[in-house]
């Protein structure tokens, strides 16, 4: 596993197989797709920026690499993509094998370019804030936005919206008198509408024709900064808006929901940003605390009597307004990424808010999602502080990302499953088979960190085995992954990592497979390709899928003798790999049961946009044992885990739990840890939870910590995820003293079956 991570921290890339199958029949037999999970703008302490313009093969414009041939003496270089021969320029005539560009030393296979002289663009803010909440909600969230507004750089610009059964949107250029200009919620705004009801062109005519685009179209500064103003000078306004700031006013009848307008709001912001500044790294950041009611994008009538949609209603289509909003979002996705604008949500309230119909456009244009109970809620709090956290410990946001790939031409994109959206590119690399974001080799990406991961699905295309001589001669494919954005100091960079792998086909090719086979790379390709499929295909059995796949790789990549189960037995390559499949088949992004189609759009959003790293911990939570016998380490993900006199530590990934038995939860109930002569039990208390601090400390969104004793009602956070080895209708003895109440079979079983049927 060492080598894969190795190459990770090198190019940002985990690839499914690093010897890939050579032919079409050899890779649909191995069923895991070919495929990379790529974070495009990771951080590399050694990587160079180049100040200079990047040099393009003039057939297919891949850029110059450490995998080119060199003629120094012509000075030519050879595409490895396309075979062009390209003559260097005469800014490179001094090259030679020992004076080669940055660009060209074969440990540089991610390198960065830097465009020189040019001015760096404000970031745009615009919160989008929820009024029709309670009263002490209100105060918890006025509190987290005064302190975010305090975080703020000074150059940013920021505009405020507020709504309930109106959109009310707040004028910060004129401080002696509060003035917001107010829209129906009940219906959506044109784009025209709001710059003849705002007066954008009060001292100025409008253009007859054309789309109206920021201040080139005529659209005067002045106008702009009513709306939108630097922080620095707009902060007093702001926290004065945000002080008077009441609840909604309009009184609500006892049988009915309170009126929200979300969709009209939302609606509202993208026009304001599409008609002030088209283009620029701007984000709407929305702050809901319930359903949305009224105007487009409801998810639910006012009325009471009518439950807010479940799965059951999904699947059973009897969701009235769920198509209905669905389609307003994905309009309003496509209106943002053509602006090149981030939607950021901020989902906290008890009910669901209709996440789940606003994931297109939050995942569409890569903003992120954080969902929590209540805006007084440290997940709400702290993830809203790391937001706007600079330095080391900053998320890094870029924005107006472009993503492009290249490969040899035996290889085609299917699509990507990620946060980005199609620019679509066709071209010869465009597969017909379309998985996620594809018939594209383009994506935009108009919001990115340095988190941000992309899963890119291959297909081999290559029809026939060739011969060994020629095989051996070019066995390699090629890869090139482009991201031009603006980091986030304002400049235009482009990153530009190349790859090359090898590929292998005929009968003696299985072992080099399984040599190059990353099953943490393809336990996170598996969950995202299973998610993408139980939410675009009807009648779609995920457990079903599963098995059956990983039947066909257990008989296709395992040790055994024909119809004896006993003689099974797969390469350390593969061996987690079907304790991977066991959990995500019990995980949240399969059993939909016990959570909201809200929670479940959650879920699938942090997956669809996070590291193989974090994905695997999302799939197999970790879990920490802490006792006086020994020191902190790694326990099985088992019921038989739990003991008495021991403390765990789980890592769900949204979760962090600590868990105390049932001896050392009556210690702490005592008082011994108070007590002098105790200080190793006051330290063995302390230590998970500094270790909690540390991976809370480091992950965003915050997870939630759940502090539980054995017994206690919230333990059910562990055990939740354990394997149910012993469970209430288990014979013989519980070696951990506790059961888990289910009917799931244990892991043991599951691998049983699974041999047997693999020997077939």
């Amino acid at each position: 596993m060492a080598e894969f991570t190795e190459l990770e921290g090198q190019d940002g890339v985990r690839m499914t197989w690093n010897v890939v199958p050579g032919t079409k029949q050899e890779a649909s037999i191995c069923l895991v797709p070919v495929s990379a999970i790529y974070t495009p703008i990771k951080p590399f302490p050694s990587m160079p920026v180049l100040p200079y313009a990047p040099l393009r093969c003039r057939n297919c414009s891949s850029i110059l690499n450490p995998f080119c041939v060199m003629d120094f003496a012509a000075k030519i270089w050879m595409c490895p993509f396309c075979f062009q021969r390209n003559h260097f320029p005469s800014h490179y005539a001094s090259i030679s094998e020992e004076n080669l560009p940055a660009e060209l030393f074969p440990q540089y296979t991610t390198v960065e370019y830097k465009s020189p002289g040019e001015a760096s663009l404000h970031s745009v803010l615009l919160f989008v804030v929820d009024i029709s909440i309670i009263e002490e909600e209100m105060t918890f969230l006025k509190s987290a936005l005064s302190q975010a507004i305090g975080l703020l750089p000074e150059n940013s610009l920021v505009g405020l919206i507020t709504f309930g059964m109106l959109v009310h949107v707040h004028e910060l250029g004129f401080c002696a008198v509060p003035k917001t200009y107010v829209f129906s919620g009940s219906k959506d705004v044109s784009r025209n509408q709001l710059l003849e009801q705002m007066g954008l062109f009060l001292n100025k005519s409008k253009p007859i024709t054309g789309v109206i685009a920021g201040v080139r179209d005529g659209l005067s500064s002045e106008s702009i900064a009513r709306f939108l103003r630097p922080a620095s000078d707009c902060e007093f306004a702001l926290n004065s808006v945000l002080e008077e700031l009441q609840k909604d006013p309009w009184p609500i009848p006892a049988d009915q929901r309170s009126s929200r307008c979300t969709g009209t709001a939302v609606s509202v912001a993208a026009n304001l940003l599409g008609a002030c500044f088209p283009g620029s790294g701007a984000r709407i950041m929305a702050f809901i605390g319930g359903p949305s009611t009224e105007g487009p994008g409801a998810i639910v009538s006012k009325n009471l009597s009518e439950p807010i949609r479940s799965h059951k209603d999904l699947d059973k289509d009897s969701a009235p307004h769920y198509h209905k909003a669905i389609k307003f979002y994905e309009a309003l996705a496509k209106q943002l990424v053509h602006q090149g604008h981030v939607l950021d949500l901020f989902a906290c309230a008890v009910d669901q808010v209709g996440v789940a119909e606003l994931k297109v456009a939050v995942e569409r244009t890569g903003g992120f999602v954080v969902l929590a109970e209540s805006f007084g809620h440290s997940v709400f709090k702290d993830s809203l502080r790391r937001v706007f956290q600079t330095g080391d410990k900053g998320l890094g946001l870029s924005s107006n990302g472009i993503f492009e790939v290249n490969c040899s031409k035996d290889v085609k994109v299917q699509g990507i499953l990620g946060p980005c959206a199609s620019l679509e590119k066709k071209g010869p690399l465009c597969s017909d088979i379309i998985i996620g974001q594809g018939n594209t080799s383009a994506w935009k990406m108009c919001g990115l960190d340095q988190a941000t991961s992309l899963c890119l699905i291959f297909e081999i295309v290559k029809k026939d085995i060739p011969d060994a001589t020629v095989q051996s001669s070019s066995s390699q494919f090629y890869f090139q992954f482009l991201t031009y954005y603006q980091h986030s100091t304002g400049e235009m960079r482009l990153r530009v990592t190349t790859l090359s792998r090898r590929w292998v086909a005929g009968p003696g090719s299985i072992q080099d497979l399984i040599a190059g086979f990353d099953q943490d790379a393809a336990a996170a390709v598996m969950a995202r390709l299973l998610s993408f499929k139980m939410e675009s295909e009807a009648e779609f059995d995920p457990i079903r899928w599963l098995d059956k796949a990983l039947i066909h790789i257990c008989s296709r990549f395992g040790d055994y003798q024909k119809d004896a189960p006993s003689s099974f037995s797969m390469s350390p390559r593969f061996s987690i790999f079907p304790q991977f499949m066991f959990h995500l088949r019990r995980s949240q992004f399969v059993q939909v049961f016990n959570n909201s189609p809200d929670e479940t759009a959650y879920f699938r959003m942090i997956l669809n946009r996070e590291t193989v790293a974090n994905s695997v911990v999302m799939i197999q939570p970790s879990l920490i044992s802490y006792s006086f016998q020994s020191a902190p380490e790694p326990a099985l993900l088992d019921v038989s885990a739990v003991a008495a006199d021991r403390i765990l530590l789980l890592d769900s990934y949204f979760t962090v739990v600590i868990f105390h038995g049932s001896t050392i939860a009556q210690w702490r109930k005592a008082g011994y840890h108070n007590q002098p002569e105790h200080q190793d039990f006051s330290l063995l208390l302390q230590t998970p939870r500094e270790d909690a601090d540390a991976i809370i400390k480091d992950r965003f969104p915050v997870p939630r910590l759940v502090d539980c004793d054995q017994y206690g009602s919230q333990a059910r956070f562990l055990l939740a995820k354990l394997n149910p080895s012993a469970t209430y209708n288990s014979d013989g003895p519980r070696p951990g003293g506790d059961i888990i109440f289910t009917d799931d079979v244990s892991f043991e079983v599951f691998l049983d079956h699974l041999q047997r049927l693999a020997v077939q």
